[in-house]
C-alpha cells in the first residue's frame, strides 16, 4: 500500500460528494497537493465511469511517469445494483484508495487489496467503527456531527479520542472543520486526515449547479437541518433549498422514507433538486478555484502551528 500521507502536501481529502465531485474537482485537488474524491455513482452508466477514470489517471500523471493520489467512494449497500460493475473498473484503473459508503466493506476489499490499494470505511458511529476495523480496513473516515449530506451525531474530537482507542490505522475525520485552523487542531487530536465538502461545494470545478453555489455562498449555519425525511438516514440540508421545493422543514422529520442507494431514478432526484451542506457553510464567502481555496487553507494550517510556540515553554515545568 502506498504511503499517501507522505505523498499529499496538506492533510486534506475532498470528500466525495455525491454530484458534486467529479474529474475536475479530483484532478484539481491533486495537483493542488490535497486528495480528491468521487462517488462512482456520480456517473450515469458504466461507461461514463470508465471515461471518468480515463480523465483522473491521466490528469494525475506527473512527468517521471507517476500519477498523483486519488481517490473512489463505492456505496456497498445491498440497493446499489451496479457495485460489481464498478468495482472491476475501479480493479482496472487502481486508485490508491478506495471508500466505501452505506454498507460493509468487505465485499471491495479482496479486490482493492489485490492491487495494492487501501480501504477505508466511512464509519459514523463506534459500532460501525468497531465492525470496519474486525474487517480488516486499512483505514477509517468518521463522519462527525456538523458533516454535509449523510452526518454523524459525535463530536469529531470525541470521535478521534474514542477510536484512537482501539484502532491504529489511518484515521479520517470529518464534520464542520472547514478551515485550516480546524484541520491542524483535529490533526493534533489524532486524526491522519480531514475530510472536507462544504469548503469544495462552491469551487470552480464543483459539478453544481450555479444556483446551488450561490446557495452555499449566501448562507450560514442557521440555514441547515439534519434529518431522515428525505433519504431515511439522516443529513444535513439547506433550509432555503427544501422551501423552494414546497418542502416544510419543520415537519419534515415527521417523514421516514425507505433508504434507498441504487445509481439512479428518484435516489438521484432526491439529491439533485435538494441540497445539502455542512455546518461549514459559513466559512465559504466566494466561488473559487480549488487551487486557491488549498492556498487559504495552507496558510491557515501553517498560522494554527504558530500558535502553539508559546505553550512549549511549559516543558519541564511543575505543571508539564
Amino acid at each position: 500500500m502506498r504511503d499517501i500521507l507522505n505523498e499529499l502536501s496538506l492533510p486534506v481529502m475532498a470528500a466525495p460528494m455525491f454530484l458534486v465531485s467529479g474529474p475536475e474537482m479530483v484532478i484539481a485537488a491533486g495537483r493542488a497537493g490535497i486528495l480528491g474524491a468521487f462517488p462512482t455513482q456520480n456517473c450515469r452508466t458504466v461507461e461514463d465511469l470508465e471515461q471518468w477514470l480515463i480523465a483522473i489517471t491521466e490528469g494525475l500523471a506527473t512527468a517521471d511517469g507517476r500519477t498523483l493520489p486519488w481517490a473512489v467512494n463505492l456505496v456497498t449497500h445491498r440497493t446499489n445494483a451496479r457495485l460489481a460493475e464498478d468495482l472491476a473498473l475501479v480493479a482496472k484503473y487502481q486508485p490508491p484508495v478506495v471508500v466505501t459508503a452505506l454498507g460493509s466493506p468487505k465485499p471491495v476489499m479482496e479486490a482493492v487489496h489485490a492491487y495494492g490499494g487501501a480501504v477505508i470505511a466511512d464509519v459514523a458511529d463506534l459500532k460501525m467503527a468497531r465492525k470496519a476495523a474486525e474487517a480488516g480496513v486499512d483505514g477509517l473516515a468518521c463522519i462527525s456531527a456538523g458533516a454535509g449530506g449523510h452526518t454523524g451525531m459525535l463530536s469529531p474530537f470525541a470521535f478521534t479520542a474514542a477510536v484512537r482507542e482501539f484502532f491504529d490505522g489511518l484515521l479520517i475525520i470529518g464534520g464542520g472543520i472547514s478551515d485550516g485552523y480546524g484541520v491542524a487542531g483535529a490533526v493534533a487530536a489524532g486524526a491522519d486526515l480531514v475530510y472536507m465538502g462544504t469548503s469544495f461545494l462552491a469551487s470552480e470545478e464543483s459539478l453544481a449547479v450555479a444556483d446551488y453555489k450561490r446557495m452555499v455562498v449566501d448562507s450560514d449555519i442557521e440555514d441547515l437541518i439534519v434529518s431522515a425525511g428525505i433519504t431515511g438516514t439522516p443529513a444535513s440540508w439547506l433550509r432555503p433549498s427544501l422551501i423552494a421545493h414546497g418542502i416544510d422543514p419543520d415537519t419534515l422529520n415527521s417523514v421516514q422514507p425507505d433508504r434507498n442507494y441504487q445509481a439512479g431514478g428518484d435516489a438521484v432526484r432526491r439529491w439533485k433538486d435538494l441540497w445539502a451542506a455542512g455546518q461549514g457553510v459559513g466559512s465559504v464567502t466566494a466561488i473559487a478555484p480549488v487551487g486557491d481555496i488549498v492556498d487559504q487553507l495552507a496558510e491557515q494550517y501553517q498560522q494554527a502551528a504558530t500558535r502553539l510556540t508559546p505553550y512549549r515553554s511549559l516543558e519541564g515545568s511543575a505543571h508539564a
